[in-house]
């Protein structure tokens, strides 16, 4: 389970470290739509819940799915810029076409499937597969594309006007701290860059990040088998403080690759479980398929058949692999209308320790 970014021939100078506040910004309003992924933020989400505009709150909700479980492409900048409205000008120049495409990539579940052409915005075909999957979310999220569907400029400017209205009621004060740890961040990896060579540099970013041998692939160890180019374009890195522990890569055909890695410090206080527990849970973690839908049901909750097309298995394969899971305690099963949907049971994984949340959230 790897992306593989090809970067063979490519100039030093194009391998990129920046600070992004739109980057940074979106790790903080995923915070908040999944403060159990970040107990150590838990404090600072709930004064943000409290102290925000019931009309923002909305607006958060009715657009989370950029953010909640994967971040949408376009909201990791490939050439960061100092100012959140210059990368909100960046955003705005991108074509209808693109963002759609790439909001609905996010909003229709974790199996990031792409949409090829024709577009969802010109085909009926495409767009009624698009509806479907938003469907099987729920319907908020069914809402949500349907507007960005209809009225994509509409959409658009709201969600500009929406990290606007974060950025005074949250995003500035945070941001004037979290610059300072950013930019310590990036002077170790500039130096480290210049002395001692992009090994050391990637080495520094995360145990889950490899320069191969061979030295002309980066190696990132992510949810899906997955591989891209820097050619022509570079890569870049972005150091964040609030998106602790996830590592987030933007591989997209078409997108320049981005990888978001997190500098904070852990702090997880660990609970004590018995070790009947830990060995029916490790048991069960143990099997790579196991493994493989729970990092997929670590983006939100998925429906049975939503699983078996990520992974390409049968339902009934997937079924009995789910059962071993919730023996051990690590999900939970809700029904919506006519489908059961499946979350992942956060505090329990969270017990067997850090580096197993690490992995799994990563």
């Amino acid at each position: 389970m790897t992306l593989r970014i090809d970067i063979s021939g490519l100039p030093p100078e194009r391998l990129r470290f920046a600070a992004s506040p739109l980057a940074e910004l979106t790790a903080m309003l995923h915070v908040l739509a999944q403060p159990g992924h970040h107990p150590q933020h838990t404090d600072w989400a709930s004064d943000v819940q409290a102290g925000l505009r019931p009309e923002l709150a909305e607006r958060l909700r009715e657009a989370e799915f950029l953010w909640r479980s994967s971040q949408a492409d376009f909201l990791l900048p490939a050439r960061p810029r100092p100012t959140l409205a210059e990368e909100l000008d960046d955003l705005d120049r991108i074509d209808d076409e693109t963002y759609v495409t790439a909001a609905l990539v996010t909003t229709c579940g974790g199996n990031r499937a792409r949409f090829a052409a024709p577009s969802p915005l010109t085909d009926a075909t495409a767009r009624e597969r698009a509806l479907d999957l938003a469907q099987a979310r729920g319907p908020r999220q069914e809402a949500f594309a349907q507007r960005l569907l209809a009225d994509p400029a509409g959409v658009r400017a709201r969600v500009r006007d929406t990290l606007e209205q974060c950025a005074e009621a949250f995003f500035d004060a945070a941001w004037a701290g979290v610059a300072v740890q950013l930019a310590g961040d990036l002077r170790l990896k500039h130096d480290l860059l210049k002395h001692q060579g992009i090994g050391a540099a990637l080495a520094s970013v995360s145990g889950a990040v490899t320069l191969a041998p061979d030295g002309d692939c980066i190696i990132v160890d992510k949810l899906q088998d997955k591989a891209t180019s820097a050619h022509g374009t570079g890569v870049t890195f972005i150091p964040s403080v609030f998106g602790r522990p996830h590592l987030v890569a933007v591989h997209a055909p078409g997108w320049q690759p981005v990888v978001q890695y997190p500098v904070a410090e852990p702090s997880p206080a660990q609970q004590p479980v018995s070790l009947e527990t830990v060995t029916l849970r490790l048991e069960a973690l143990a099997h790579p398929v196991r493994l493989r839908l729970l990092r997929t049901l670590a983006r939100g909750p998925h429906t049975t058949g939503e699983l078996a097309h990520t992974w390409e298995l049968s339902p009934p394969e997937v079924s009995r692999h789910l059962a071993v899971l919730r023996r051990a305690g690590l999900l939970t099963a809700r029904r919506h209308g006519r489908y059961i949907r499946y979350t992942l049971n956060l505090p329990d994984l969270t017990a067997l320790g850090t580096d197993v949340l690490t992995a799994v959230l990563r």
